[in-house]
Formats: structure tokens, sequence, C-alpha cells
């Protein structure tokens, strides 16, 4: 605990691309899951509180909270706090799904402003018209950039794992993230100028001025990190940048 606030926990997952699963085999994964940690005493509303991360979204949250109550609902009150990231009308949130995303963002626009900051950094201070490369456009990625977007930034890249897209006039997220949904990918984005596709992180070693790694941990390493011409990196992700990186 850090500041002697109770809130701490642990990582865990089933190793696979849900993408590539129907919805009924994504229940019956998650909810046999869910059991499996409820039995073993891993998780609960008092002990380790389950919050959505990569290749989960707000109907999987459900899904473990449903389960969780099925299971302990008539003796624990609180039995369906055992999760954040539900959706709104089983006990979410609003905001959550945005919370890490403009989290970061905040942050970084607050050191923006500190002269101190930007001159170690050898930028102007403000975000607006400051250029941002994105790898991971999920629910922190996505937040991350439209927080960015919206104060006048500009999204030049943004890196999925199947594509990586970029436009020195600047990509519109709310854009990109219809068609994400609609495609399930964004190699085909019509308002990109250039596509990566057999090496989307490639779009890594374009320069701007900020660039957030907002998916997976070991993003930056020791074999690319060498490339990066970032003028500052803003961790969205857990552990994005190794020792030997840093």
């Amino acid at each position: 605990m850090v500041g002697n606030i109770p809130f701490s926990g642990s990582k865990g997952g089933v190793r696979f691309d849900p993408s590539q699963y129907s919805e009924a085999e994504l229940q019956r994964v998650t909810r046999k899951y869910t059991m499996e940690l409820a039995k073993k005493g891993f998780i609960g509303p008092h002990s380790d509180s389950l919050g959505p991360d990569v290749g989960t979204n707000s109907q999987i949250m459900t899904w473990i909270k449903d389960t969780y109550v099925q299971l302990y609902g008539e003796k624990d009150l609180n039995a369906s706090a055992v999760c954040t990231g539900k959706k709104i009308t089983q006990g979410g949130i609003e905001g959550r799904q945005s919370a890490a995303g403009e989290g970061a963002y905040m942050t970084l626009r607050k050191l923006a402003n500190d002269e101190h900051f930007c001159d170690k950094a050898d930028m102007s201070t403000g975000l607006r018209g400051k250029k941002f490369i994105v790898q991971g456009f999920g629910n922190v990625g996505y937040s991350l950039c439209k927080a960015a977007h919206n104060d006048g930034a500009r999204i030049i890249g943004v890196i999925e794992k199947d594509a990586g897209i970029y436009n020195s006039k600047g990509l519109n997220p709310d854009d990109l993230k219809e068609h994400f949904d609609t495609h399930g990918t964004i190699g085909n984005f019509p308002g990109a100028s250039e596509v990566e596709i057999d090496d989307p992180t490639y779009i890594m070693r374009k320069k701007c001025h900020v660039f957030a790694p907002c998916a997976y941990e070991g993003t930056l390493n020791m074999h690319n990190a060498g490339h990066l011409k970032a003028q500052v990196v803003l961790e969205g992700a857990n552990g994005p940048t190794t020792f030997k990186a840093d």
C-alpha cells in the first residue's frame, strides 16, 4: 500500500485472442475464469476487485460481476463491487472507461505548462499544436487521443497490432474509432497518408513531441528505444518501458 490507502492487487488473465471467438464462447470462458478465482478466494469486493484491461470490455466485466453475485450475492451485500468497468445499467460508473487515458493526458497537460519540464524536454510550453503518436487504440489510447485532439494537439500516428498509420496533418480520433469499430482494423483508414502493415511499430520512429504507449508491456525495449524521436514518453500502459530501454 502507498500512503496507507487500501488499494492494491495483482495481474492475471486468460491468454487468447478474444476477436477470434464468439460472444457465447467469451462468456463461457469469462464465467469459468471468474468461478475458479472466486473458489480460491483470490477475488472479492473486500480483497481484490478486478479492473478491465487489454482484451476486455464492459460486457466481460459485467459477466464477471454477474457470476460472482450468483455465487455470493445472498451473503455479501457488496458482491457486485467485485469488479469495475461494468455496464452503467449494471452498477458501472460514468467515465470509468475513459479514466485511464484522460488521467494520463491530464498529468501530461499539467507538466506541459511547467517551464522546467518543457526545458528538459526541449519543447515550448502547452500542448496546442504538439504532435502525438499513440500505440494502442483501445480504451486508453482512444481516450488519450480524444482529450489531446480536443485540446488542439495533433494525433499524427496510431499503432495497432495489425497496422500502423500516419498523417502529418493529423488524424481525427472519433473518425478513426468509428472506422476501427466497424472494420476491426485501422489499416484501411481513409484518413491515413501512410500505412505500415509488415512492421506497424515503424511508425514509432516518426518525429513527434509525445509518444504514448497505451497497450502492452515492453513496448519500448533495447531493440527499438534508440530509434525513438519523441521528446516525451507518456506511459499509458502497464510497464511499457523495459529497464534497458530506459
